[in-house]
């Protein structure tokens, strides 16, 4: 088995939540997750932004499921670390 260690994520999020709120929601989804949002474009309604989340073990499906129920999108994963297991079972 193997566990996401980091990823890199191409998020489009609307003004509100504002960045602190949006990174401290990813943040609490489990014990140990480092976010690093950046804004890189700013229109009248969204940001565009890029968000690192590190930690032992990410869930995916978790992540996105919060970003899209603070009307966010999820436009692109840009970057992946991932672990594989020191076990020799499938």
């Amino acid at each position: 088995m193997s566990t996401v260690r980091r990823l890199v994520l191409d998020v489009l999020k609307p003004h509100q939540p504002n960045a602190l709120e949006f990174a401290q929601a990813i943040a609490r989804l489990g014990d140990g997750y480092r976010v690093r949002l950046n804004v890189e474009e700013v229109d009248e309604k969204t940001e565009s932004t890029i968000i690192v989340i590190e930690s032992n073990s990410l869930d995916l499906s978790k992540i996105e499921e919060t970003i899209q129920s603070m009307g966010g999108s999820l436009h692109s994963i840009d970057e992946v670390e991932v672990w594989g297991s020191t076990s020799n079972t499938l």
